[in-house]
């Protein structure tokens, strides 16, 4: 293969369960781009891809895919794409990054597919279900197709259109809910109403697609936690989602809800707050199957995950257990999560030498900078992630 025949185009992000992916972008960024919280797409154009493009993409990541397990054959690996042919990829410098995520893909076998970038729905139906069906002819070895959309793009769709996107190969539908409170939605430019997000939620539901629901705890700031927590709840019983995935606000720089938060207008949850927020939406939920996933460095307690309503109880422990540890264990417990050393408050039980060392980190921050000072500390260690 020629240098040009090993790259592909691919966008910026992907939702953390689809890291093991094969990532083909269909648009690109995003046609609201307006949130404030959101720091992907700013000063970015949005742009549809033609079909004739999008398949040209395809077909390359196919010769990718095909020219690895020949080179796993010519290492006498009969195929396999494994940690040495891998290894030889990833040793030689001529190799595309499209081409390496083509290989860990291949690595990994998930066998399935994440299309880039943030709303493909607004693709013509058409269109999307050519590209879908080529898709699946070229790549039968994929076996879920998914994708980010926006809410007020499906309701522009009929159940009728979205069954024929169905039909052609999405399975799944990634959609940022972020709030069911309607002045809370306003505030923040999201440009969709508690209402839409039913509406789509529903329509993608029957259809026959799942449906991946993003929430934010912290994103109504102390003014508006209890009646974003309640009425994202209320919103989420109403649509009952495949998935719930919670995704905790951060503030970084680059982001226009900064200035809100530097003016005063917005002040930001403190851990100890968010806990709540998050267990006053759990109980909340109610009447719905849901998966519950925290799935997210950012989120607080990863343990906060389950399916309802058989675990419900059990997330609320989560919530309560970390709500009773000491002042000086949830300060050592946040500093040990913000650096990914911990996953679960029983984790400060597990390893005494990691629990001294944080605990000794906490003491000497506390000392130098108190209380503030220490906030600003894990404020910057989670900041990373954004």
């Amino acid at each position: 293969m020629t240098t040009a025949d090993t790259t592909f185009e691919q966008g910026p992000i992907r939702p953390p369960n689809e890291a093991r992916s094969l990532l083909l972008r269909l648009t690109r960024n995003c046609p609201w781009n307006q949130c404030l919280f959101c720091p992907v797409y700013k000063q970015r154009k949005f742009s549809l891809r033609s079909v004739a493009e999008i398949k040209d993409d395809i077909r390359r990541a196919r010769d990718i895919y095909d020219d690895m397990r020949a080179l796993s054959w010519k290492l006498g690996f009969s195929g396999e794409i494994n940690d040495a042919v891998v290894s030889a990829i990833y040793s030689e410098h001529g190799y595309s990054p499209a081409y390496r995520s083509v290989a860990a893909w291949a690595y990994y076998g998930t066998g399935a597919c994440f299309l880039q970038d943030a709303d493909n729905l607004v693709m013509p139906t058409a269109a999307l279900v050519e590209v879908l069906a080529f898709l699946r002819e070229t790549f039968p070895e994929i076996q879920r197709i998914t994708t980010y959309a926006r809410s007020r793009t499906i309701i522009r769709k009929s159940v009728a259109a979205l069954t024929k996107i169905r039909a052609a190969g999405l399975d799944r539908i990634h959609i940022g809910l972020e709030s069911g409170y309607d002045p809370l939605l306003k505030l923040m430019k999201k440009g969709v109403s508690a209402a839409q997000h039913v509406e789509a939620g529903r329509r993608v539901i029957a259809a026959g697609m799942e449906l991946s629901e993003y929430i934010m705890p912290g994103l109504g700031g102390r003014a508006m936690w209890r009646q974003h927590a309640v009425q994202t709840a209320e919103v989420l019983n109403r649509i009952n989602p495949h998935f719930i995935r919670l995704r905790s606000l951060r503030v970084p720089t680059k982001v226009p809800l900064y200035e809100k938060l530097t003016a005063g207008s917005f002040e930001m949850l403190s851990d100890d707050m968010l806990a709540e927020e998050i267990r006053v939406l759990i109980q909340h939920l109610d009447g719905i199957s849901s998966t519950v996933a925290s799935d997210h460095i950012m989120n607080l307690l990863e343990e906060v995950s389950g399916k309802l309503p058989g675990d419900k109880a059990r997330m609320l422990a989560v919530i309560k257990k970390y709500q009773q540890l000491s002042d000086t264990d949830r300060l050592v417990y946040r500093v040990g999560r913000r650096g990914g050393t911990y996953r679960s408050t029983d984790d400060l039980q597990h390893d005494p030498q990691t629990y001294a060392k944080i605990r000794r980190l906490v003491d000497e921050v506390m000392a130098r900078e108190g209380a503030a000072g220490m906030e600003k500390f894990i404020a910057e260690m989670v900041d990373r992630y954004v």
